[in-house]
């Protein structure tokens, strides 16, 4: 470990020795708005009402992107007016009318021209609610936290906007209904302002308040407005209650009681927004449905880890950055990129019980775990507190079991409640924040043969945040604890899963327990980061589990038992020079070792990232791996080595501003000694037939030859043979997207995407001494004469001493996975937040164990499956009371 203590010093010397910034002293706008007396201004665009003469024209705009600091290509002018109900916005857009770039697209994709308002209503310098329309008349919106550094596009507050071009370019304008701000019962209000605009053909954003490129920041540097008085903050009420109706058609399997070709169903539920107090929101959902959102994409996942999925549902976006606790930066790589203390995918979940059934019995098992209600608490007081509360009950899920016309239930999933807590204070205007976190996770577990699921869990912490020297320096750290408890069963198979693999037989810190009925751990992080938008950037840091460190039943965690060191530096141009607009080159190393303080790797990796002036982009990396020690690749085996490998890759972006535009890449890994070579490409085709559509065709294909990938563990008398074989795998994956905006308020969307996936197993081995120096020392091939395939059975005899007698054997690990998934959805805003859904979703999947790849053959076997076919349509109504 004093390798480790050296490197941190060096490093954190290099940063902190870069060159040092010279702020100049940038002058705070101030905006004073005035109150509309008698007609407010009628949103329609054409600034043609008495009432703006009241206040005055603020300019100047000043480019921010591409040449930041110099005069914009067009100026542009705005105003603001308020009342007891709402904040009013003009604009005056300045610019050649016959130039300007109308394009419709749904909400939140940002088309064309656009102007913007962020509005930091709390005062805190932290957060901020955005505000864009398009000049089509598309409204987009976000949540901007953390200072800027993330923007939450999931919010959809409630406003009105219009536009109209004329002979001096566009104008605009906007209605905000306070109800939608946060904001104190002050008397008089400052709140926190900037405006952006964009013009599309420049691919150019001008602000009224000058934040520099090189300065640490956005919400903090805002501008000011000012003249607000009197004002009562509202604590709203919304509801908006939803019916759905739905038919399903599937193929019909004769005898199967539950497969009869097809199923009608209806339900209702309710969303709602409370407003608690002025600072803090009440959400709630009872008996949600996600009927519209977009299934999960195709995969085949060789790997002993569970793949992370992004969240689509709504309700547990909107708003979800205050529940984040990442353990670690993205920066760290590979193990730690996606670990986080709450994965909201875990409520509502796929039932992980699935019955045994005799020979003439059919069941009837649940996709998913019914939500039966959900509250989410959020908000930030005045005095800097954000407070994030979530709380989900989901109901006790049963299989309908069929024997002969004899129904019985069997419990798939027990009644389950899930809480989240988070709460961050901010001092020294939110340059230092104190964070703690908690989850839980109780089951109710009554049924024996489910005594293999945790009873309880509980995981938290408390993170920690400081800037200093200005804001060019961040240093950051959580601690963290976890304990699971449950039957002795449920904490075996927790001490034998892949995040730990207690019953490593060479495991020298941990060693299994069956007699347990609780499991505890540890984690934490440390990291110093230059967060100047300087030339010189970069961070350092270490980030630890325990063995026992275990959060996986509300959050998410790929591996325990790590302790991983982290560095990264840049170098950013950011002004455009010579033929480029920006560039950067990074550097990147992190090592990793065990608790036993065994080492397992180390990686190094350099990138560039580069806009060129004609708004094309360019990404190369190349990284190198070196030899690896696997506690996890024998699946419970001993510790492995592994050869290294190199990795490059590299992405190329046309113009996105262009009728037909492209973005196309390769990723290749090569692995020493002939181990293994994985190669992956992709291109991403748009087209936009019109400014009101756009088409996307993405093919992609993967090739991967391994001398070693996994089968399975077999016990041959008191030993285990861990078999692997060369794996020749070929997978194709084609996406179709249409999004097509009739107007603003009706859209109409469709995605389509063919998988195929086949893996050919061949020259199977067993390994012999995986931490031998010599790489093919490490496993004996099995000769032809000790290996024996049955066709029928579709299964490998393995006569491992040549006695002629069968010792062990497996079954043909040979795949062709094939599937199919659709989702075509028109969506309606028929009311200011009140939206009609008409969705048709189709499925088609087929499995064969067969490893050859031809694309004809499996792609017309694939359309060739009997679709499941989902016709919904769903009606929500949004009051506000």
């Amino acid at each position: 470990m004093k390798s480790l203590a050296l490197i941190l010093v060096v490093l954190l010397g290099l940063i902190s020795s870069s060159f040092a910034r010279f702020d100049e002293a940038i002058e705070t706008r101030v905006y004073e708005t005035r109150r509309v007396n008698g007609n407010t201004p009628s949103i329609d665009g054409r600034l043609d009402d008495p009432a703006w003469e009241a206040v005055e024209w603020s300019g100047d705009f000043i480019q921010r992107d591409p040449a930041d600091g110099e005069p914009p290509t067009q100026q542009t002018e705005f105003k603001v007016l308020y009342d007891d109900d709402a904040l009013y916005f003009a604009f005056r857009a300045h610019d050649d009318p016959a130039l300007v770039t109308s394009m419709l697209a749904r909400r939140d994709w940002f088309p064309g021209d656009w102007v913007e308002v962020n509005i930091d209503s709390h005062d805190d310098n932290r957060t901020a609610f955005s505000f864009t329309l398009s000049l089509s008349g598309t409204r987009g919106d976000e949540f901007i936290s953390l200072d800027g550094n993330n923007w939450d596009g999931n919010w959809d507050p409630i406003w009105e906007g219009a536009t109209q071009i004329d002979h001096a370019g566009w104008t605009a304008e906007m209605k905000i209904p306070l109800s939608q701000l946060r904001f104190s019962g002050e008397k008089e209000q400052t709140w926190g302002l900037q405006v952006q605009r964009r013009i599309f053909r420049e691919e150019e954003r001008s602000t009224w308040q000058c934040i520099p490129k090189d300065v640490t920041g956005w919400v903090s540097k805002f501008g000011e407005l000012r003249g607000i008085r009197d004002i009562k903050p509202s604590r709203r009420v919304e509801l908006l209650p939803y019916t759905m109706g739905k038919t399903e058609h599937f193929k019909r399997v004769e005898g199967n009681p539950f497969l009869d070709g097809s199923r009608t169903l209806g339900d209702m539920g309710l969303d709602g927004k409370i407003g608690v107090t002025t600072d803090l929101t009440l959400d709630f959902t009872v008996n949600p449905d996600f009927g519209q959102v977009e299934a999960d994409p195709s995969e085949v996942n060789l790997s002993e880890f569970e793949t992370f999925f992004s969240e689509k549902r709504p309700f547990f976006i909107e708003g979800n950055n205050i529940l984040d606790l990442r353990l670690a930066p993205a920066i760290t790589g590979g193990h730690f990129t996606s670990d986080k203390l709450f994965y909201s995918r875990r409520i509502g979940r796929r039932p992980v019980y699935g019955p045994d059934l005799a020979d003439e019995e059919y069941s009837d098992q649940p996709d998913n775990t019914h939500i039966l209600g959900a509250f989410k608490l959020s908000g930030k007081t005045r005095s800097g507190l954000s407070i994030g509360l979530l709380e989900s009950v989901t109901k006790k899920e049963k299989a309908e079991i069929d024997n002969s016309g004899q129904r019985r239930e069997e419990t798939v999933e027990p009644v389950s409640n899930y809480f989240v807590g988070r709460l961050k204070q901010d001092f020294r205007a939110g340059n230092t924040q104190i964070g703690a976190m908690v989850t839980a996770v109780h089951r109710k577990i009554e049924d024996d043969y489910l005594d293999f699921m945790r009873s309880q869990a509980y995981a938290g912490g408390v993170d920690y945040l400081h800037y200093f020297h200005n804001r060019d320096y961040l240093l950051e750290g959580s601690v963290l604890a976890s304990t699971i408890r449950g039957s002795a069963e449920a904490i075996l198979d927790a001490q034998m899963s892949s995040a730990r693999y207690y019953q490593r037989p060479d495991n020298d810190h941990r060693s299994i327990d069956s007699t347990r009925t609780a499991l505890g751990g540890y984690a934490g992080s440390i990291r110093l980061q230059r967060t100047s938008n300087n030339k010189f950037v970069g961070q350092t840091g270490v980030a630890w589990r325990s063995p026992g460190f275990e959060i996986n039943d509300l959050g998410y965690m790929r591996r325990a038992d790590e302790v991983n060191q982290f560095t990264w530096v840049g170098y950013y141009l950011r002004n455009p020079f010579s033929i480029f607009n920006r560039l950067s080159v990074n550097g990147n190393q992190w090592l990793n070792w065990d608790f036993g303080g065994n080492f397992l790797y180390a990686m190094a990796n350099t990138n560039t990232s580069i806009t060129f002036r004609n708004n094309y982009y360019l990404h190369a990396s190349v990284t190198r791996l070196g030899e690896v020690v696997s506690n996890t690749e024998l699946r419970g085996g001993p510790a492995s080595k592994w050869p290294g490998a190199w990795e490059y890759s590299m992405s190329l972006s046309s113009d996105s501003r262009k009728k037909y535009y492209l973005n196309t890449g390769a990723y290749r890994q090569i692995a020493g000694e002939g181990y293994s070579d994985y190669k992956e490409s992709w291109l991403n085709l748009y087209y936009r037939p019109s400014n009101a559509m756009r088409l996307t065709l993405s093919p992609s294909m993967w090739w991967y030859d391994t001398e070693m990938q996994y089968v399975t563990t077999e016990s041959l008398g008191a030993e285990e043979r861990y078999i692997f074989g060369s794996l020749d795998q070929k997978t194709v994956s084609f996406t179709f997207r249409l999004d097509y905006c009739i107007k603003p308020n009706l859209t109409i969307q469709y995605y389509g995407s063919p998988f195929i996936s086949a893996g050919e197993y061949s020259e199977f081995k067993r390994i012999t001494d995986p931490m031998a120096d010599t790489y093919r020392d490490r496993f004996d091939l099995y000769p032809d004469d000790r290996i024996d395939y049955d066709s029928d059975d579709e299964y490998y005899n393995i006569d491992e001493d040549g006695d002629g007698t069968d010792d062990y054997g497996f079954d043909l690990p040979d795949f062709n996975f094939r599937d199919f998934n659709s989702n075509l959805v028109i969506r309606w805003e028929y009311s200011p937040g009140s939206v009609l859904y008409v969705v048709w979703s189709q499925s088609r999947t087929d499995y064969l164990s067969m490893g050859d790849f031809k694309f004809r053959r499996d792609m017309d076997g694939l359309f060739a499956v009997h679709p499941h076919n989902v016709f919904l349509i769903k009606l929500n109504r949004w009051f506000s009371l």
